[in-house]
């Protein structure tokens, strides 16, 4: 392990990469930014001792950019297309809290039925999230092919997206007031085989990957990250969930119908890649039985909205409003601010992301392989447009 003198790190000479300093050779490199993926998003200034990391700085700014000031100059309906695409994969979270946030402020009831939708849809985002993180995770490790298995599975899932609101990446079906049209007939048919083949993949993947003895060897000890590191660093979701800490907003504060569902905590305590791994995975067969049993339970009838005023001239009563949801990486919050106009004063996001690809990984990387860094990004599950809003 480098154990020199910080101070002394090197800067790049004469465009010259590459210095002697107290007889060791240093090389400063970039990785990214290249797409796709959040190793290829974010920019990282490396700074090497042979192969081993002695020293990082994340660069952002290379994706989408200036959500927040955005949503300000647009009306409160127009900022709707906006938010979903402050996280790709799983747009719905965002789509859900924006509407959360505009329905508080003004005092809009939504229907139950439109809660249990509204569950379904986070729950389907969900489980789509982790498919794209699993393949991500795999190939950051060099077995490319389970990603490919991944990504044609979250096919199917955006298959059943495009039947609801007629997109697969951007849904824009979570409005205030509900969503925008109810299940179509046969949903839940077509849902239940999708799960069916999502289960048997997750046990190729079992097979394939998490009886692996190169991804053991590899991401066991990688990335530790501390119990006394999780608050000072604003770890959530199943980061610190891998840390022994049983947090999740499901639970903790219920929003929607997730109080009338029945699932546990999954926790861990190896606090490495390997173990945020083996968390995510029980969540998806989590994300599974939680599916099942909103569809079982799911109203045949009944409104799933409720009507809003016209959207060309709607002002929002003034006031502020924080609104959380948990998503696949963890805890989500929108503070959303209105003066009385037809146009958001303020709104302000808070994704896992900024903490967790910026500070923690500038921690986590020193002394990490250069060849396993790209595992390390993907184990703490970023989403880069989050960073950049």
């Amino acid at each position: 392990m480098w154990e020199g003198d910080r101070s002394k790190f090197p800067e790049i000479i004469d465009g010259k990469p590459v210095i002697d300093l107290d007889s060791q050779k240093y090389v400063k490199i970039w990785q990214g930014p290249q797409h796709p993926g959040v190793t290829g998003n974010i920019a990282l200034e490396v700074t090497l001792c042979g192969d081993e990391v002695v020293d990082l700085k994340t660069h952002v700014g290379y994706l989408h950019r200036g959500f927040e000031k955005l949503l300000e100059r647009r009306t409160w309906m127009q900022g709707f297309t906006i938010v979903c695409r402050i996280c790709v994969p799983e747009p719905d979270t965002n789509e859900y809290l924006f509407a959360a946030g505009v329905e508080e402020l003004s005092g809009i009831t939504v229907p139950a039925k439109a809660e249990w939708i509204r569950t379904l849809t986070l729950e389907m985002a969900r489980l789509a999230s982790f498919l794209m993180w699993l393949g991500g995770q795999a190939a950051a490790f060099g077995m490319g092919t389970v990603g490919q298995w991944t990504v044609a599975h979250r096919d199917f899932l955006l298959d059943i997206f495009e039947e609801l609101s007629g997109g697969r990446i951007y849904h824009m079906y979570i409005v205030p007031g509900g969503v925008r049209a109810d299940l179509p007939k046969g949903l839940d048919r077509r849902l239940e085989d999708v799960l069916k083949k999502i289960e048997i993949l997750l046990k190729d993947v079992d097979r394939v990957l998490f009886n692996n003895a190169i991804f053991k060897l590899r991401s066991r000890g990688l990335g530790i990250v501390t119990r006394d590191m999780v608050d000072s660093y604003g770890v959530v979701g199943p980061v610190a969930r891998a840390a022994g800490l049983a947090r999740d907003l499901r639970k903790d504060h219920p929003y929607l119908v997730y109080e009338k569902l029945d699932f546990d905590i999954i926790t861990a305590t190896g606090s490495d890649a390997f173990t945020r791994a083996q968390v995510r995975f029980k969540e998806m067969y989590q994300c599974i039985d939680l599916i099942r049993q909103i569809l079982s339970r799911m109203p045949d009838s009944g409104d799933f909205y409720t009507p809003v005023p016209n959207v060309l001239h709607w002002k929002i009563p003034a006031g502020a409003t924080f609104v959380q949801a948990e998503a696949s990486r963890g805890e989500y919050g929108y503070y959303m601010v209105s003066d009385g106009t037809a146009y958001p004063r303020r709104i302000a996001v808070r994704g896992p992301s900024y903490s967790h690809a910026i500070a923690l990984l500038q921690k986590l990387a020193i002394n990490t392989n250069i060849a396993d860094l790209a595992g390390l990004m993907v184990s703490l599950q970023t989403c880069p447009p989050e960073i950049e809003r």
